[in-house]
């Protein structure tokens, strides 16, 4: 550590805005989008006056500091004056104070060198983690505790006598007073939706009143309905409708809040949607044992003895278990959806059997026996294609089919819609060794895949920050062997559209640069892809060698 030099003013060179994808999620926030982009700059990027003079001992800096903070020097020569000297040392001192002073001043938990610069307009500087859940671990009876500490998402827990005003807007905490005084004893506003940062998308989420009050007979409205045991306050509104959303946004925090009340616990939802709830059912029944109540449309008073109104989220499509009662997992979230599923999944699979038996099925193979031979390792390895219909469509998709049994693979092409049955799709994909799919919010599908198997995200032009980021990290962090094929402009159908030199092709960073609504037109509105069978086949051949060593007991190293 002696020999590295670290700079004491610790500016950040922020990244220019890029945009991300999933139809609403790559949108409006580009700022947020670039949140691991500024984690990794905010690391790599610090300077003193434009100055790279900090040099030492170059020859071991790897095994000497991880994250690379040294240079070369480029500005000075080695008879540098006593006055750089000196400023060099007070630059040391200062900068081991900024980094070792917060350790002595405040607990580990609470500061990050992430969190150390500020950002305006909106823009976040940290990873968007609910790293202070602690904040309101402990809460007195009778009052209100809300942690706003968090980039995405605001959290408030009311405990004691708690009850609905639906047509006010309010959750009221009524409290026996020490002495006389205003009715009113205490008041928070919160919209409990995890897009904390996104200003106009939370414009369009309910708020709510949570209001403390004077106990007394006169001003209390009787209970109809008594609970004994916590409610947990959520909305279904925002981007719900986009399947990365739903769960990103919604059933991994509600999960991630909930998962300790063992079922023992009421959701209450504003803007509830039926088709949500018919859609989800067979996973909210594995997180409550209890009816779900429509905030809005149910005027009953409902009493509980305790509320979380929000939800805790920590980064995309995973869980971080240092921050879960129990260190629970995203592979814990998924046993959850195993759960849920298998017992429609089951009732499919004898329905096909009956269909066998009266000799009505289809030419060919039934489900059901293939399932069985599946059991018994008789069967090919399977590759899942999910196929896009609107942008980003593999227009060579029927080569592509053909290609992959060529190699050796049973290939079914999934065509998930709103609408679809998740029971079906996750038996698809939970009986596939290995899944292709061009970037898009359809890749949330990635969860449905058991751990250890193959995942290959097809990554357009102008979409690799955030393929990595909302789709191939988490799907490492589930266990997945994940490999991430990034197109060739050939390979794009903007390759057509555009001069060969165009930015559009050669240099996609700077386009995005101009803005959400550009890069959504370009990239993501008009791009779709023809794959170049002879480079793809690499990985296909790769993820097929790796499912046969897989199914052997062997597991070969291989580089992403």
């Amino acid at each position: 550590m002696s020999q590295l030099c670290l700079t004491a003013l610790f500016i950040p060179s922020f990244p220019q805005k890029q945009e991300t994808e999933h139809s609403s999620s790559y949108h409006k926030n580009t700022s947020f989008n670039q949140t691991k982009l500024q984690r990794f700059n905010i690391f790599f990027s610090f300077s003193i006056f434009q100055t790279s003079s900090w040099c030492k001992d170059v020859e071991d800096e790897q095994q000497q500091h991880p994250f690379g903070l040294l240079c070369e020097n480029s500005y000075y020569n080695k008879r540098t004056r006593p006055k750089l000297l000196y400023f060099c040392l007070l630059s040391l001192i200062s900068c081991c104070f900024i980094i070792l002073a917060p350790q002595f001043l405040t607990s580990p938990s609470s500061f990050s060198l992430l969190y150390s610069f500020g950002a305006e307009d909106g823009s976040l500087g940290g990873s968007g983690t609910d790293d202070n859940v602690s904040k309101c671990a402990f809460v007195s009876n009778g009052t209100i505790c809300c942690d706003r500490s968090a980039l995405r998402t605001d959290v408030c827990i009311m405990k004691g006598d708690v009850r609905t005003d639906s047509a006010s807007s309010s959750v009221f905490l009524y409290k026996n007073p020490v002495r006389d005084g205003e009715e009113v004893i205490q008041s928070e506003k919160i919209r409990p939706y995890t897009r904390k940062w996104e200003t106009s998308i939370m414009n369009t989420i309910d708020e709510l009143n949570l209001v403390v009050k004077k106990s007394s007979l006169g001003n209390r409205r009787e209970c109809d309905v008594q609970h004994d045991v916590p409610a947990v306050f959520f909305s279904t509104g925002g981007y719900t409708g986009n399947i990365y959303h739903e769960f990103n946004d919604g059933l991994i925090p509600l999960y991630i809040t909930s998962q300790h009340f063992n079922k023992k616990v009421v959701f209450v939802i504003l803007e509830y949607h039926n088709w949500w709830l018919t859609k989800y059912t067979d996973v909210l029944s594995h997180l409550t044992e209890y009816p779900i109540i429509d905030y809005s449309k149910d005027q009953r008073v409902h009493c509980f003895p305790e509320a979380i109104v929000g939800l805790r989220i920590h980064d995309e499509l995973t869980i971080d278990p240092t921050l879960v009662e129990g260190n629970k997992t995203i592979s814990d979230f998924r046993n959850i959806l195993d759960k849920g599923y298998w017992p429609r999944i089951r009732s499919l699979i004898r329905d096909e059997e009956l269909e066998a038996q009266l000799n009505i099925s289809r030419p060919g193979e039934s489900p059901a026996i293939a399932m069985v031979k599946q059991k018994q390792g008789l069967r090919k390895p399977k590759l899942a294609i999910l196929s896009r219909n609107d942008s980003r469509a593999i227009t060579n998709e029927d080569l592509l089919v053909t290609m992959a049994e060529d190699i050796g693979f049973e290939v079914e092409v999934v065509r998930p819609h709103r609408t679809s049955e998740l029971a079906k799709i996750y038996r698809s994909l939970n009986s596939s060794d290995v899944l292709v799919g061009v970037h898009g919010a359809a890749m949330t599908h990635f969860l449905f895949m058991k751990p250890g198997s193959f995942f290959i995200q097809i990554v357009p032009l102008g979409t690799e920050w955030a393929a990595e980021t909302y789709y191939g990290e988490p799907a490492m962090k589930l266990g997945l062997k994940y490999i991430g094929y990034k197109i060739l402009p050939r390979e794009s159908s903007l390759y057509n559209e555009y001069e060969k030199n165009d930015p559009v092709l050669i240099d996609p960073r700077s386009v995005t640069k101009r803005g959400w609504e550009f890069t959504k037109k370009v990239y993501l509105d008009r791009q779709n892809v023809k794959l170049n069978l002879a480079r793809f086949r690499k990985r296909l051949q790769r993820a097929y060698s790796y499912t046969i060593s897989r199914k052997n007991g062997h597991f070969p190293l291989q580089s992403q």
